[in-house]
């Protein structure tokens, strides 16, 4: 028997609850992790709410991004030996002390890389990456706007977009994950409430100050309130790019897209992952290099233990996490 954080009914993080389970068994094509971190992100807290696109089969552990140590093969297995070191993509399942997985979510980590950097250097990196290149086909010297940049998906995609050679201005909900944001690469920023102000012209005045003459690029994970007073900062012809919906799902008025003759772009990365793998691999490929290079820092600021996972989802919950939050097993 391992230990796992099960969600048994639907409910908030306090619904988790840690139980015995059987140890999970390798199926064909499949190997058997020994879990040693797993990321924290905003689908767990959708997941065990019932409240995600796709909906796992009870009870089940959330975490979807994972890092630890080969222990079994299943049959028809290759390129993986018992004791490699690996980061996977799991959905659900990965705040457990082991679990089994399809070897084609699976990635070996390179030597120099911790567990905790291994499993978050996943969702949110690969997400970033995936939305600044291949949906808003970002260039060199343009400027991005990053929304929510104190959180996990904001600290991703400001890195990456400063490795893609962009300006980068953050917009955060308090002046220590503004500050934070700009520690991982953000050139300036400004802090907006974390519930929708009465005067929303003066916090669309205060990015257009900082934005110039216009973001290229707006990054939203936030949604809520805050589209339609950043979409007013997009220069004509920019991208305006959704990832997600912290704040809630936004209503944007369609005049303004119009007015700002600029494009809406969604970004759903778990759909790129199963139809595009080989553009996946090249990413992952290109994200590992920088990391190795120094050039992206995983942003951890909080790491608990499994029995304390609930607590870690709690931080996601309140929009209190900065940066990357780690479940260490």
């Amino acid at each position: 028997m391992m230990r796992a954080l099960m969600s048994c009914e639907p409910g908030g993080p306090e619904t988790l609850e840690l139980r015995d389970v059987p140890d999970p068994i390798a199926g064909d094509g499949e190997i058997v992790i020994a879990t040693k971190a797993c990321g924290v992100n905003y689908p767990d807290l959708l997941m065990i709410q019932d409240l995600y696109q796709v909906k796992a089969p009870r009870p089940f552990a959330p975490g979807a991004e994972i890092a630890g140590v080969v222990t079994a093969l299943g049959p028809n297995v290759s390129g993986f030996r018992v004791g490699d070191r690996v980061a996977a993509r799991i959905g659900t399942g990965g705040m457990a002390e082991a679990v089994a997985v399809d070897v084609a979510r699976c990635t070996p980590i390179p030597d120099g890389m911790s567990f905790a950097d291994a499993a978050v250097m996943q969702f949110t990196f690969e997400t970033a990456l995936y939305a600044l290149r291949n949906r808003a086909r970002l260039r060199p010297g343009e400027t991005v706007l990053v929304l929510g940049a104190g959180g996990g998906v904001g600290i991703a995609a400001a890195q990456v977009a400063r490795q893609l050679g962009a300006r980068v201005i953050a917009a955060a909900s308090s002046d220590d994950k503004l500050a934070f944001a700009r520690r991982h690469g953000a050139a300036d920023g400004v802090v907006y409430p974390a519930a929708a102000p009465a005067d929303r012209k003066d916090i669309s005045r205060r990015l257009k100050a900082v934005v110039g003459a216009g973001a290229d690029v707006v990054i939203d994970p936030v949604g809520g309130w805050l589209p339609d007073t950043a979409i007013r900062c997009v220069a004509d012809g920019g991208r305006y790019v959704v990832l997600g919906f912290t704040a809630g799902i936004a209503s944007l008025p369609l005049n303004l897209p119009l007015l700002k003759n600029c494009d809406v772009l969604g970004v759903n990365w778990r759909t790129f992952t199963l139809t595009q793998p080989e553009l996946l691999a090249a990413n992952k490929a290109d994200l590992t290099g920088w990391y190795q290079q120094g050039a992206l820092s995983a942003g951890i600021t909080a790491t608990f233990p499994l029995a304390r996972g609930g607590e870690a989802i709690r931080l996601i919950a309140d929009r209190r996490a900065v940066g990357k939050i780690v479940v260490e097993i």
